[in-house]
């Protein structure tokens, strides 16, 4: 093999590892670094240059299980994995990775380092996670639908008692008030059992071209004209190369409405609120019988003074709601109308840095 061969085809295994979306890092028998390519660069906040000649220990400080798993194999010469257990604790944000660590051999079967593979498992945890929401939501969905139905009759005769009560009262009869409040609360009760059964009834969705941009535009309207006299600022930053998508036009204003009024009232009196639509680079879904589809991703964030780390893990739950005179129905019925049309939603917040809710839909035409 000539100088300049063994040149061009050193540079095209680099080339291949680089263009690996997993992390690859190579350690020599020294345990230092001789090779990391972008993506490993990226899970562990490193270049390569700073990364290159360092000792592992140094490159994975803090990671105790990694460091075991590399030194054993450089001890053993084992394949080692481990797909559960391992977080890199880099930036603000710790990554779930799967780890394998491998012994680098010679043709002869010299070892001469350790090959460290690591994938970010972030987006497989978001949609496990969306699964057991979604589990979660059909268990108590169903629970709920049994309880409105049997609530229903019973507000209808204590309703239609009420009124006939409130005829037999004469004009101005203090007692007419206590009719009122129970007419009114009634009718209050009523809205949450309808809201109960939108949460757990089956529908047939009615599917269309629909013009995503159009009706979030129109909602933002409506939004900036209910804000007009509070100090609260509106951006929009649409992808104009997203389409027409296939959805059922009501229940995606229904969902967008939802979420876009929760911002509103996240700001207050005064608070930036942007909408964001872009092509999803990191999801795409395959569906029985269907060719793979790319998402879509529509951002929706607020810099209102954000939301607990204890409230989060209950925020699609029925009943829960963090606003005074809530339901806590709205954002499960936004869960429900995402998964209906095969999507995704995620939210993620700070305490005094805002919230923002992702919703994700597949780009099917």
């Amino acid at each position: 093999m000539t100088e300049k061969t063994g040149t061009l085809l050193q540079d095209y295994y680099a080339n291949v590892i680089d263009s690996v979306g997993d992390g690859v890092v190579v350690l020599d028998r020294d345990g230092l670094v001789t090779l990391i390519n972008p993506a490993a660069e990226e899970l562990l906040g490193v270049s390569g240059r700073q990364g290159r000649g360092v000792h592992f220990s140094l490159l994975f400080r803090g990671e105790e299980l990694l460091l075991e798993m590399v030194a054993k194999t450089a001890a053993t010469r084992m394949i080692i994995s481990d797909h559960e257990n391992i977080i890199l604790k880099r930036g603000s944000q710790p990554k779930p990775v799967s780890a394998t660590t491998s012994p680098l051999l010679l043709a002869s079967g010299e070892t001469i380092g350790t090959i460290v593979v690591l994938r970010d498992l972030t987006n497989v945890r978001e949609l496990e996670e969306a699964v057991r929401q979604a589990d979660r939501l059909s268990t108590i969905g169903t629970l709920a639908a049994g309880l409105a139905h049997e609530i229903k009759n019973p507000l209808g005769g204590i309703k239609g008692a009420a009124q006939l009560l409130e005829q037999e009262l004469p004009e101005g009869s203090e007692l007419r008030e206590y009719t009122d409040v129970v007419i009114r609360e009634v009718q209050r009760v009523n809205r949450i059992v309808e809201e109960l059964l939108e949460l757990a009834a089956p529908r047939k969705l009615q599917f269309s071209p629909v013009n995503l941009h159009r009706i979030i535009g129109d909602i933002i309207i409506l939004q900036k004209r209910s804000a007009a006299d509070r100090n609260v600022r509106f951006q929009q930053q649409f992808d104009p190369s997203i389409p027409a998508i296939l959805a059922d036009e009501p229940l995606l204003i229904q969902l967008f409405l939802n979420l876009i009024k929760n911002a509103v009232e996240a700001v207050g009196d005064s608070g930036l609120i942007r909408v964001t639509t872009r092509v999803w680079s990191d999801y795409s879904m395959t569906h029985k019988g269907e060719g793979r589809s790319r998402m879509l991703a529509v951002e929706i964030h607020d810099d209102g003074p954000g939301i607990q780390k204890e409230q989060m893990e209950q925020l699609f739950t029925p009943f829960f709601t963090t606003k005074t005179k809530g339901t806590g129905l709205g954002l499960p019925i936004c869960h429900k109308i995402v998964s209906e049309h095969r999507g995704m939603i995620k939210a993620e917040s700070e305490p005094g840095r805002g919230t923002t809710f992702t919703v994700m839909l597949p780009l099917m035409q």
